[in-house]
């Protein structure tokens, strides 16, 4: 169980680099969550490339702190740029150890929504796209509500703050949509569902 009483949204980004966009994303996010809503993060990188002979020997401890954190959280909210039309490798890599080992794995029946941004045309979409596959054969339930493709986002971000109140709006909705979609959850005692 999380250590607070607050619904908390895990946030599990594709981008690290100093004036990521996406790490814009999640700071927006933050300022914008719902009152008793706390968005946390995890920092991908700590986490070793999946390995069958390094989990044989029993997860390494990024790994470890990586499937806690998703355990506890209420919510996932995957954060992804696109590099070469899909998604970054660090992020894929933590969404394999944290699918390890169905049914019983972190991520299974875990609500998620998936936003991006990219200084690009696209907007993640391709990107987007992957991560839903990878989040639907894990067994996390994607939410088919409000979502966020930011394409040529270096317009609207500035200096790592979202400037545009069109997107923070955006991204308002989703975190609201998340919410929304937990509360019916619980209300009628049921796994996740697509909102």
């Amino acid at each position: 169980m999380p250590a607070t009483d607050a619904f908390q949204i895990l946030a599990l980004a594709g981008s690290y680099r100093s004036g990521s966009y996406n790490q814009a994303l999640i700071a927006a996010a933050r300022e914008l969550a719902p009152g008793g809503v706390e968005i946390v993060d995890f920092d991908l990188r700590t986490v070793p490339h999946y390995d069958g002979d390094l989990e044989a020997a029993g997860d390494p401890e990024p790994v470890q702190a990586l499937k806690q954190a998703v355990r506890d959280s209420d919510a996932l909210l995957v954060v992804t740029p696109e590099y070469n039309s899909g998604v970054p490798g660090v992020l894929k890599n933590g969404i394999d150890w944290s699918s390890r080992v169905y049914p019983e794995a972190p991520i299974a029946d875990k609500l998620a929504a998936i936003i991006g941004a990219t200084p690009g045309r696209s907007g993640t979409k391709f990107a987007q796209e992957q991560v839903r596959q990878l989040l639907g054969r894990t067994g996390a339930v994607v939410i088919d509500g409000p979502g966020l493709m930011l394409a040529q986002a270096g317009d609207m971000i500035e200096n790592g703050t979202v400037t545009s109140d069109a997107i923070r709006d955006q991204l308002a909705a989703v975190l609201e949509s998340i919410v929304r979609t937990a509360e019916r959850c619980a209300e009628t005692g049921s796994s996740a569902v697509a909102g």
